[in-house]
Order: C-alpha cells, then sequence, then structure tokens
C-alpha cells in the first residue's frame, strides 16, 4: 500500500519535477482545519492511483520557499504536475470525487 511521501525544499525537482509519473502534491500545515479534512482523501488516492501517480505532501511552514514558487495563497492547495510542470491546481476542500476527476484527466 503506497502512502503519500514527504516533499521538501532538499528531495522536491527529484521526486516531483523529474518524476515519471504524474505527481499530485499537497501543500498543508499542522494548524490548517481544512488540511486535515482532506488528509484522508490524499491517502486514500495515494493507495488507488499507486503505480500511476505519486503523491506527496509539503509542510509549507518547513518549506516557505516552495508556496511562493507556485503562487500558492492559501491551503490547502493541491497541484498536479506532469512532466516537471503544474497542469492543475485545486484550493480548498472538494469531495473525493472531484480529486478522482481531475487526477484521471491528466493520467497516460
Amino acid at each position: 500500500m503506497s502512502k503519500p511521501i514527504e516533499v521538501n525544499a532538499q528531495n522536491f525537482e527529484q521526486e516531483v519535477l523529474q518524476s515519471e509519473l504524474p505527481v499530485l502534491v499537497d501543500f498543508w500545515a499542522e494548524w490548517c482545519v481544512p488540511c486535515k479534512q482532506i488528509a484522508p482523501i490524499v491517502e486514500e488516492l495515494a493507495r488507488e492511483y499507486d503505480g500511476r501517480l505519486k503523491v506527496a505532501k509539503c509542510d509549507v511552514d518547513a518549506n516557505p520557499q516552495l508556496p511562493g514558487r507556485f503562487n500558492i495563497m492559501g491551503i490547502p492547495t493541491l497541484i498536479l504536475f506532469k512532466n516537471g510542470q503544474p497542469v492543475e491546481t485545486i484550493v480548498g476542500v472538494r469531495p473525493k470525487s472531484y480529486f478522482e476527476q481531475v487526477v484521471k484527466q491528466h493520467l497516460a
């Protein structure tokens, strides 16, 4: 069973931008209640799309330079990267079906 990987400023390039698989990155913080609401959905996506999608979590408090790099103004923000480029951005709490719809559009 796959779980979301932790990404940070040191491994972001390798784990996300150089990934051969599409990568869904959850930009979150420990104090963020909406982030905690979607956490189970993010974990389910990691399990259900294992081998077709990489799912990652990035703590914005521990990595303050990354949100600025991708113009993130609020959390939770999830960005789907494909071939090293952001292709979709989801801001706020959404139902699982919404996340699945976005992901399926970009899977090979």
